[in-house]
């Protein structure tokens, strides 16, 4: 038989590994679409799980909730959405499932600019269901810069609901910062070598007016924030007009966006088709943008591969 003091101290290690156990269950995360959760994934590492609701090559402006995401929302200890507007569908899915834990909004604290659209009309006929917040555009993380401020309010929320994890995270966040800071160099250098005649692209919806700002690029678009805008026959004529007035070299379509518009454009405008860019989606692990981190390079790389090379529009 075990002597009393023995099976206090055998009933005391069970108790200590269980709670250690408990302890060590990651912390479960939901995350609107797939570039914060990978930035999510960052900054938690091993003590997090991360489920996305809109996934690789899914476009969140038009998403539409299933009954399953709002049980996948209540079994989540934090929701990270972007904010802006961007995902609103999220908060209200929160709220109406139940879910009563923190709410972390990544763009919190950014320096917001108004969108694309609402400084440079093109004739779109403007779909609000998915809009944005009083005419702000929410694609916050398309400057590198933004995606920092990201993390730090990721990682502090991850601080607020696991404090035994608080070095690790900052650890994370810290690390991740630093090859942030680093591609943020690496675009500016790559993207400042470009002469004033090439830094006039077109994509396939103003997503990109962060990445134009921060990096000195002007982007043209034939719709507005969301994919679900609807150009008019008007807005697309006088695009291509600008086009070939600009002799804009070349035209990039998106990985969540129909090529067919862009296509049309091209051939109307003489431009050159560029490209795939990476926008409101990260790709598959199989693609060329799985991270973001990946996404960024990706893009860069694009274009520079397209501004350097493609001849001016007709």
């Amino acid at each position: 038989m075990l002597s009393l003091s023995r099976l206090t101290t055998t009933l005391f290690a069970t108790f200590a590994l269980s709670m250690g156990a408990a302890h060590a269950a990651p912390i479960e995360v939901t995350a609107s679409f797939s570039i914060l959760g990978d930035m999510v994934r960052e900054v938690g590492g091993d003590r997090v799980t991360i489920q996305t609701l809109v996934g690789p090559d899914e476009d969140a402006h038009g998403f539409q909730p299933r009954p399953s995401d709002s049980r996948r929302i209540g079994s989540a200890q934090l929701v990270v959405a972007n904010g802006l507007g961007f995902d609103d569908w999220m908060i209200r899915l929160a709220r109406s499932g139940g879910y009563k834990g923190p709410i972390v909004i990544g763009s919190t604290g950014i320096k917001t600019i108004a969108m694309a659209a609402d400084k440079h009309d093109h004739g779109h006929k403007h779909d609000d269901e998915h809009g944005n917040e009083a005419g702000i555009d929410p694609h916050a993380w398309q400057d590198v810069g933004n995606a920092q401020r990201y993390v730090s309010n990721i990682a502090a929320a991850l601080i607020e609901v696991d404090p035994a994890g608080a070095e690790h995270y900052r650890a994370n966040a810290e690390r991740y910062q630093g090859e942030l800071k680093a591609l943020d160099a690496e675009i500016r250098k790559a993207l400042g070598s470009l002469p004033a005649a090439r830094r006039k692209v077109v994509s396939s919806h103003d997503a990109f007016g962060y990445f134009a700002h921060a990096y000195d690029l002007q982007f043209l678009s034939p719709v507005g924030v969301s994919n679900n805008a609807e150009p008019t026959a008007k807005g697309v004529a006088q695009l291509i007009r600008q086009l070939r007035k600009e002799k804009v070299p070349a035209i990039f379509v998106e990985n969540i966006s129909d090529p067919r518009l862009s296509e049309r454009i091209r051939a109307e405008s003489g431009a050159v088709m560029g490209g795939t860019l990476y926008s409101d989606a990260l790709s598959t692990t199989a693609g060329p943008a799985p991270t973001y981190v990946t996404m960024m390079r990706h893009n860069l790389h694009t274009l520079m591969a397209a501004l350097t090379s493609a001849p001016p529009a007709r």
